[in-house]
């Protein structure tokens, strides 16, 4: 009946189910077989199927070749079964899994759209109780396990699956789809209804197979030291090519493999590298595409194939050309990129760039990530960046090995294959807000990155071969150069970039923060401009920091608003910033600019700390009241700092006389340090000098003068020891408006590094004692007491002593105008 027709009329035990014609595969009562749906009125079939009762008959085509058959090209006996599940996969195709129940049938075919449809007739299994029969059963079923022993050469699951039940019928049609049979004549088993000619089929032929198996071993045996090494591989494919084929896989596989092989052989990999990979791909080969041991195999595989082996680019050693990048980029900054210039002078002489590894240290937002991004330009290099905050796992950085699931490179091979180069400058941030804990210490594992010595055979866990890392030129950035690990700093030159000046922030808005946020908010230059004194005004009142970020903010603040103005007024056509209108933009000024105390007043002195934003102005505050000799510390001060107050009273006791004060004032007097704000962690021994003058002002009445700060570490002797980060306290200073600084004169000569724009208009006095710090600290020079003095007799013969008036404690704190 070729076509068949749309009407499915029944007769008695009949019935009309959806069709699935199956090509080079014969399905068994018993049997639950998965099958790949490729055919669209096969995939409609399905879809029918499941909108009943799930039933389906499957029946196997005469010509597995034939793409569409019709009604004659099917067998007249195939099997009734139901749909359990079906997956749809990505390339239109469809997993189905199928329980066959009995066999049936066909009795009309229907070969045409919407779906395949069949009428068919069920075929009742006879049955027997026949002795003879059940001698039979037994034999097969014995039979059986000694031919997946000898044969299959494995047991588990399938003897106990195809010979848990003693029905002759059952046994027989489970043991039929294990046999290596053809078509025809499997086909010709379904057909058979008989269940002892369908034994007496099956038995017959694991006797064969197992003659055959004898045979084949002995030749095997005969001929295994002939055959050689293609022979065998060939061998090898053949059959996996027909177990991929029986599976439905073969052709997909094949062209994986294909692929796969084809990058192999074009690839310029190491010898290590190409060893491995056709390792692997031998052993992908072998495993059936689905499985999850060949999803990591091929994940791998993509790693190794997709990684830079040769890929690099050639380096620009233009002086020129890199000068010009660097300033049009970056303002200031010129010990930065006078040594990037220097690198790249050497490079060219050399003719290869091999050089130290470079770390940025500095505050944020002075353009370190931009300036190693500004390198790369230059240099023609591909750009890669990889953030270290907050990374506590080793693996970060080598990768995880294979045998974890999800498992992958480290940071260091992503990012090579992200800019599928092999010799990218690839920057390290914020190198020092790495931790370590239970899963190892990141930055051990960078020691092997950032050794010249070692990193040409660098190893990541997942590829488990050598790649060379060497032509990679490394940038780090850090805030705070004490959070580095020693090892690790030791491998790194250092280079500091300081806080922006003002005039340096100036020029940065205009020239390019301004343009930037104009243009990203939708403005142009005719729309919208900017007062000089706007700019200073946003510097001074609204932004506190080393860098420009803040300062960028609002900036793009304030274009915002003068945007929202612009839609909301039709008639308004330009907009002028001026200082009136940064306050109606941003509101009240959020910082004081101008001195730290506008008064000289008693026991208060500003000093100078570091912090990782830049410098500031810091407010030493000492207060003295009767007592019984107490110190009391405030203001969240570490350990180091509070030592550092405990150095400078030893100093005040020890000179008492010498600076003017009685040493018996302080057995009845109790000493209060504060070092405003309170809620903001201090530490540090920079503030010694600036407690010791405090302490001086308060038991002396002696005011502080207020446009005067300073900076350094005390000893007990009185010595001003030297500081860190001189630029940035200076700068903090001038921006504080304070005309006279005292640093220690050890650090005389960092004053050079200095620009002279900070210095200008600055007194800076090189002292090496404390004494030197209270000339020109205090308003007037404490004159020195004899302790004899104050002694007085009292009534009953006994010495006493006095405070004398001028060290009094005063009961409110007295201002002296400067």
């Amino acid at each position: 009946m070729p076509g068949g027709t749309q009407e499915k009329s029944t007769g008695p035990n009949q019935i009309a189910l959806p069709m699935l014609p199956m090509r080079d595969i014969v399905v068994f009562p018993q049997m639950t077989a998965p099958f790949f749906i490729g055919r669209a009125l096969s995939i409609a079939s399905l879809e029918k199927a499941l909108e009943g009762d799930r039933q389906i008959f499957v029946v196997a085509q005469e010509d597995p070749l034939i793409e569409e058959p019709e009604a004659k090209d099917l067998f007249r006996v195939g099997t009734i079964g139901k749909v359990l599940q079906i997956m749809r996969l990505h390339n239109g195709t469809i997993k189905a899994l199928f329980e066959a129940k009995t066999r049936g049938r066909l009795i009309e075919a229907h070969m045409d759209e919407p779906h395949f449809a069949a009428i068919v007739e069920p075929i009742a299994e006879e049955t027997s109780d026949a002795p003879e029969l059940h001698a039979l059963s037994k034999n097969v079923r014995a039979e059986f396990k000694r031919y997946l022993k000898d044969v299959k050469r494995r047991t588990e699951g399938i003897e106990k699956l195809s010979i848990d039940s003693e029905d002759p019928n059952i046994l027989a049609d489970r043991i039929a789809p294990l046999l290596n049979m053809d078509l025809q004549k499997k086909q010709a088993l379904l057909e058979n209804n008989d269940p002892k000619k369908r034994l007496e089929i099956v038995y017959g032929r694991m006797l064969e197979e197992k003659e055959f198996k004898k045979v084949e071993r002995k030749l095997k045996e005969r001929v295994q030291g002939q055959i050689g090494r293609t022979q065998k591989e060939y061998y090898l494919n053949e059959q996996v090519k027909a177990i991929q084929k029986e599976l439905g896989q073969g052709e997909d596989g094949k062209a994986e493999m294909e692929e796969y092989a084809k990058k192999i052989e074009e690839m310029e990999l190491s010898v290590e590298a190409r060893e491995m990979a056709e390792k692997e791909l031998q052993k992908l080969k072998m495993m059936p595409s689905m499985s999850s041991e060949a999803n990591v195999v091929r994940n791998y595989l993509e790693w190794l194939l997709s990684m830079p082996w040769a890929e690099k680019t050639e380096d620009n050693f233009d002086l020129e050309k890199a000068e010009k990048v660097l300033d049009a980029r970056h303002y200031g900054l010129e010990k930065v990129k006078e040594r990037i210039i220097e690198y790249l002078a050497v490079a060219q002489q050399v003719g290869k760039m091999k050089g130290p590894i470079i770390c940025l240290v500095g505050p944020p937002g002075v353009g370190k990530t931009s300036l190693a991004r500004s390198v790369a330009e230059a240099l023609g290099r591909k750009f890669a960046h990889v953030s270290l905050g907050g990374v506590r796992d080793e693996a970060e950085i080598r990768g995880h090995r294979r045998t974890y699931i999800g498992a992958m490179p480290g940071k260091v091979i992503q990012s090579l294959r992200k800019v599928k180069n092999k010799n990218p400058l690839l920057l390290f941030d914020e190198i020092d807000k790495m931790s370590y804990g239970v899963m190892g210490d990141p930055a051990a594992a960078l020691l092997e990155v950032l050794d010249p010595e070692q990193n040409h055979t660098f190893m990541d866990h997942y590829l488990e071969v050598e790649f060379d890392i060497s032509d990679v030129l490394f940038f780090c950035t850090a805030n705070v150069q004490q959070n580095i690990p020693p090892a690790l700093k030791d491998r790194m030159e250092i280079i500091r970039l300081s806080g922006y000046t003002e005039l340096e922030k100036e020029h940065i808005a205009s020239e390019h923060l301004l343009p930037k946020q104009i243009t990203e908010n939708g403005l142009t230059s005719k729309q919208i401009q900017f007062q000089h004194k706007a700019i200073l005004n946003i510097i001074r009142g609204y932004t506190r920091e080393a860098g420009v970020r803040n300062l960028e903010r609002e900036i793009a603040k304030t274009c915002r608003k003068v945007a929202t103005q612009l839609v909301k007024k039709t008639n308004l056509s330009k907009v002028v910033v001026t200082p009136n209108r940064v306050q109606k933009f941003l509101g009240v000024q959020r910082y004081k600019y101008g001195k730290a105390e506008e008064h000289n007043e008693i026991g208060t002195t500003c000093g100078l700390a570091w912090t990782e934003a830049g410098g500031e102005l810091l407010v030493t505050e000492v207060n003295i009241m009767k007592g019984t000799g107490k110190l009391q510390l405030t203001g969240k001060l570490g350990d180091v700092m509070k030592e550092s107050a405990q150095a400078a009273l030893s100093y005040v006791r020890k000179n008492a006389n010498q600076l003017g004060i009685y040493s018996s004032v302080f057995e009845k007097t109790d000493i209060h340090i504060h070092v405003p704000a309170g809620a903001v962690p201090k530490d540090g021994p920079s503030a010694g000098v600036t407690i010791a003058t405090s302490l001086v002002s308060a038991f002396t009445s002696i005011p502080v003068r207020s446009d005067v700060a300073m900076t350094g570490e005390i000893t007990l002797r009185g010595k001003v020891l030297a500081i860190g980060g001189l630029k940035e306290k200076l700068l903090a200073a001038k921006r504080g408006i304070i005309s006279t600084v005292m640093i220690p004169q050890n650090n005389e000569k960092n004053l050079s590094e200095v620009p002279d724009e900070i210095l200008k208009g600055l007194v800076v006095h090189p002292v090496k004692s404390i004494e030197e710090v209270l000339k020109v600290a205090l308003a007037q020079l404490p004159t020195p007491v004899i302790e004899a003095e104050a002694a007085e007799t009292n009534e009953t013969g006994s010495t006493e002593v006095a405070i004398l008036p001028q060290a009094d404690v005063p009961e409110s704190p007295r201002t002296y105008d400067a």
